[in-house]
């Protein structure tokens, strides 16, 4: 089985709250794009759990994709592997949720081979265990956020075009939710004020770009072109909208050979398709 697991963009992200166990309560709006990374999912009958490829530096155990196959070997049958073969495209540590996304295509994927007939929900609440980005993937479509990220309520589908550049950099998340300077007390809005159009932001952005040159270079790069610049998640990565994908990709002509880019458009869907719509 081949997936092309999706990278994420937050169309905006605020801090509305903080829980007593200390996590953030947020509020953003995830749209998928197609700027994937590639996992091949075989499977094995000797209750082998083998990861090849991924990310440089992740301990197979400690992988994403690893803890969502062992998440899943117990419900199973007896003797039930599998060997998962990642290549990484969606650059690490960059806001772009690439490790999210192979974790939910693990569950789907495992799901369907292994035969495990667990629903939607059950799949949900199967991604939060193993981070707050991963259902939003295992739902397949853009979503409205809310609460530590896992409470999703779906969002109308637009075809939108984006240019994407990671600066080369990444940013851990835990020292980005510590730094003083974030705001923590944006006012909670709806899903209707959303779509409405009102003017958005992202809280991690003035962050962002205080803690690197190079990510205020790749805004700059973008906002020249463009006329405009967000960071997605806590960063690395910037993003802007494009009227079509030709002017994506016209505003990423010469950009610095240390960093990655892409002229992206939003998808949905992305398991289905891939499996042909089964």
């Amino acid at each position: 089985m081949l997936l092309r697991p999706p990278a994420k963009l937050n169309r905006f992200l605020h801090i509305v709250g903080r829980r007593a166990d200390g996590y953030h309560l947020l509020q953003t709006a995830f749209e998928l794009i197609d700027w994937t990374d590639e996992l091949v999912i075989e499977n094995r009958a000797d209750g082998v759990i083998e990861r090849r490829g991924g990310a440089i530096g992740v301990e197979p155990e400690s992988d994403l994709v690893v803890r969502a196959a062992r998440l899943l070997q117990p419900l199973a049958a007896e003797g039930a592997g599998c060997t998962l073969t990642l290549t990484k495209h969606i650059p690490t540590g960059a806001g772009l949720g690439g490790g999210s996304a192979d974790a939910a295509a693990v569950l789907l994927g495992l799901n369907r081979l292994w035969r495990l007939r667990l629903d939607v929900e059950e799949l949900l609440r199967l991604g939060l265990q193993l981070g707050a980005d991963v259902p939003v993937f295992i739902g397949q479509r853009p979503a409205f956020a809310e609460g530590i990220g896992e409470i999703l309520r779906p969002l109308p589908f637009a075809a939108r075009s984006y240019a994407v550049i990671h600066p080369g950099v990444a940013l851990a998340t835990g020292p980005m939710f510590g730094d003083p300077l974030l705001r923590r007390d944006c006012a909670p809005i709806g899903v209707a004020d959303y779509l409405s159009g009102v003017p958005l932001s992202n809280v991690f952005e003035p962050v962002a770009l205080m803690r690197s040159t190079e990510i205020a270079a790749a805004a700059a790069w973008l906002r020249a072109r463009l006329g405009h610049a967000q960071l997605t998640g806590s960063g690395s990565a910037v993003f802007a909208q494009a009227p079509d994908i030709e002017a994506a990709h016209a505003a990423l002509v010469g950009v610095p050979e240390h960093w990655s880019c892409r002229a992206a458009r939003s998808i949905t869907n992305w398991f289905d398709n891939d499996q042909g719509g089964a």
